[in-house]
């Protein structure tokens, strides 16, 4: 599949523009994000949009934040552990593709995660390193 950086990078000019003073972000949280178009195997955004629901794990600083992307794929794999339903579709946390983000690219707040799953998405991250 042919990747068009051209179009991702007009829109992640557009992102590093406009200036996000309220976005406001907390632990637990899931937000759809703009992850943008990647290289290779790493997690691209959806879409035209580029944008792909996240899970907050931790915030780093007041602009940046520690994050899982989201997936509804039916793969069954011990770094996708599911974290329940989001916008009424099963989700998995692709623990694998772990990143550290700006919070210009939070775009809206979807909902939380039950204090339960995320211990347990917490457990596996911190197993990993």
């Amino acid at each position: 599949m042919k990747k068009d950086f051209d179009k991702w990078n007009i829109e992640k000019k557009k992102i590093q523009e406009e200036n996000f003073l309220d976005v406001f972000f907390h632990e637990r949280e899931i937000w759809w994000c703009s992850l943008g178009l990647n290289i290779g195997y790493e997690q691209d955004g959806s879409k035209d949009n580029y944008r792909r629901p996240v899970l907050i794990l931790k915030g780093l600083s007041i602009q940046t934040c520690l994050i899982v992307p989201l997936t509804t794929s039916i793969h069954l794999h011990l770094l996708r552990p599911s974290i329940g339903l989001v916008n009424g579709k099963e989700a998995k946390a692709l623990i694998s593709q772990i990143r550290v983000i700006d919070k210009r690219r939070l775009v809206s707040k979807i909902g939380y995660i039950d204090q339960k799953t995320f211990s347990e998405i917490r457990k596996i991250v911190k197993n990993l390193i």
